[in-house]
């Protein structure tokens, strides 16, 4: 069961699924826990028997290995969402054991975690019977670990905990067919590079996807059900990690909070990753990137993608900003360029000393610069530098309005 996480932060302003009258547990020997006096005992009384199963299978780290073992024989298409390797895929499946078997007992949290898990699921396409495998690879995996000392009341067990999971994880599934399924995340880093701009790394507790160029949206505490638009810089990784830049508009506003008001530990939501800048896997035309402020976050995404795959197209970022010191990210960018096999990075700085750097306008630079009229075209910045840098491509620079590419404004 891909990686749920201890405590599931955010999980108090979650949708439960199945409420109403209660959590929506399935039946369990014939019974509904919760809907009756004695539900929360079955509860309490399948975790002991599990906390005694798992005692006995062995250390959690063989458990869970075991259980990818199996996964990976039987049904491998659910380890696709773990990032990572063996290892990364194995720490993952202890720490969602550990979290189902310790929280067993509260039915709103794990009918929210697994709901909010099913949504994830369904973005991966990942279905039911699917899910329902990997109760059955569970069973196995438990069993070999404890031997001749298996049960039947903890083959029970285990098989009437994963019904309830399996309806939670359906209920989340039919959810975010009506509504984008979200993750919870962490704020594992965050840097400011000037007084109202930030770096920030967050880490989804859920295996998140995305492609480079793409955005999400991110609601903050201070500001529930408010999503707002950011580009994710760099590339997919394997730890989960995720890089936005924010600059404060205001501090009373998402970007204002995300700045000014978060810390390494807080937590976000996300919705699935959106929008059109991506690479054209099938084109080699020339890769012409223009970005304003921290429009560059995609375009470090982007530069990333032809670093890691080696992609041999040529491809130039202008990166125009108001003075020298609005270049927060320079050096990294420079560094991920040079280890592309062609790719070239470009700043254009309007105001003040430019240092080593051409000055005036970003779209006189990239006049100057060479000849675009054959090249995809990316943008991003403020609205109007993007409105205003689409229209001169066009009239100007004769680049066909089809291969240009931009998000929304809002961005």
């Amino acid at each position: 069961m891909p990686g749920l996480p201890p405590g599931l932060p955010g999980i108090g302003h979650l949708p439960v699924p199945g409420a109403g009258h209660h959590p929506g547990l399935p039946p369990v020997g014939g019974d509904h826990p919760g809907e009756h006096p004695d539900g929360d005992v079955v509860l309490r009384e399948l975790k002991a028997v599990l906390l005694r199963c798992l005692a006995e299978a062995g250390p959690p780290d063989e458990v869970a290995a075991r259980l990818r073992d199996v996964l990976a024989q039987a049904q491998p298409a659910l380890l696709v969402p773990l990032a990572g390797g063996p290892e990364s895929q194995r720490d993952q499946l202890r720490a969602a054991l550990g979290w189902l078997v310790a929280n067993l007992d509260d039915p709103r949290a794990v009918a929210a975690g697994c709901g909010q898990l099913g949504g994830v699921l369904r973005e991966w396409g990942v279905g039911p019977q699917q899910a329902q495998l990997a109760g059955a690879a569970l069973a196995e995996a438990l069993r070999s670990a404890v031997g001749a000392g298996w049960t039947r009341e903890y083959d029970t067990a285990v098989r009437s905990t994963w019904r309830l999971v399996q309806h939670w994880l359906a209920d989340g599934a039919a959810a975010a067919g009506y509504e984008p399924a979200v993750w919870s995340a962490r704020v594992v880093q965050h840097e400011r590079r000037a007084d109202d701009l930030a770096v920030l790394r967050v880490r989804p507790y859920l295996p998140y996807r995305f492609l480079p160029g793409q955005y999400t949206r991110i609601e903050v505490a201070g500001h529930p059900q408010v999503w707002r638009p950011y580009s994710l810089a760099g590339a997919p990784r394997l730890d989960n990690v995720l890089e936005l830049h924010v600059r404060a508009k205001a501090a009373t506003t998402v970007s204002g909070a995300l700045v000014y008001g978060t810390r390494v530990g807080d937590r976000v939501r996300l919705r699935p990753a959106a929008g059109e800048m991506v690479l054209d896997a099938d084109s080699s035309r020339a890769l012409l990137m223009i970005a304003g402020d921290t429009g560059v976050a995609p375009f470090k995404a982007l530069l990333t993608e032809l670093a890691v795959t080696g992609d041999p197209r040529p491809a130039t970022l202008f990166w125009g900003v108001r003075t020298l010191a609005d270049l927060y990210d320079v050096a990294e960018l420079d560094a991920i360029a040079r280890s592309c096999r062609r790719a070239t990075v470009v700043p254009v700085v309007s105001d003040g000393d430019p240092g080593p750097y051409p000055s005036g306008l970003v779209t006189d630079a990239v006049a100057a610069y060479g000849e675009w009229s054959g090249a995809d075209v990316r943008l991003a910045g403020p609205p109007v530098m993007v409105a205003a840098t689409r229209a001169i491509l066009e009239s100007l620079l004769g680049i066909d309005p089809a291969r240009i590419r931009h998000d929304p404004a809002a961005l």
